[in-house]
């Protein structure tokens, strides 16, 4: 029974590592890469995260690309005109000193397009970060049907 229940305690402590995937490159923190999934039939599909700026300079994300789409680019979602409408964003997103930059639902986000193949829940594909700064990071993008919560360690 011991075992069983520190088996049980060991696997429940692990399993809340592979929920939260987050990583660093220099000043830059990288916080849940995720991707909405979508119908087989969809030929473009949307990757999410939030990144935190702890240095004392300014970077910007330039761009993405993955292996998983066609082409990926940073988009954003403006109300305008009572309408609500998405258009690509020219020249990256800043990502200010102590501060940051989400890519969430309703605002940025890294549109990819011409899938290679359907998005489908529990997936996981790799994407690299192009930032002006920083250099490059590769991260892994989970496929899940909904946006993560946002814990209390997360809220800035």
């Amino acid at each position: 029974m011991r075992k069983t229940l520190l088996a049980l305690g060991a696997l429940l402590s692990f399993s809340g590592t592979l929920a939260a995937h987050d990583y660093n490159l220099g000043s830059l923190h990288i916080e849940h890469p995720w991707a909405m999934a979508v119908p087989a039939v969809s030929p473009n599909g949307a990757a999410y995260l939030v990144i935190h700026n702890r240095g004392t300079d300014t970077d910007m994300l330039l761009g993405a690309d993955t292996v998983r789409a066609g082409k990926t680019e940073i988009h954003e979602h403006l109300h305008k005109d009572g309408l609500m409408k998405m258009q690509k964003v020219e020249g990256g997103v800043a990502i200010p000193a102590g501060g940051q930059a989400r890519f969430e639902q309703g605002g940025y986000h890294l549109m990819m397009f011409g899938l290679k193949q359907p998005l489908n829940d529990g997936d996981k594909f790799p994407m690299t970060l192009h930032f002006q700064k920083a250099g490059d990071l590769d991260v892994e993008v989970h496929v899940q049907t909904q946006a993560p919560a946002v814990t209390a360690e997360h809220q800035h």
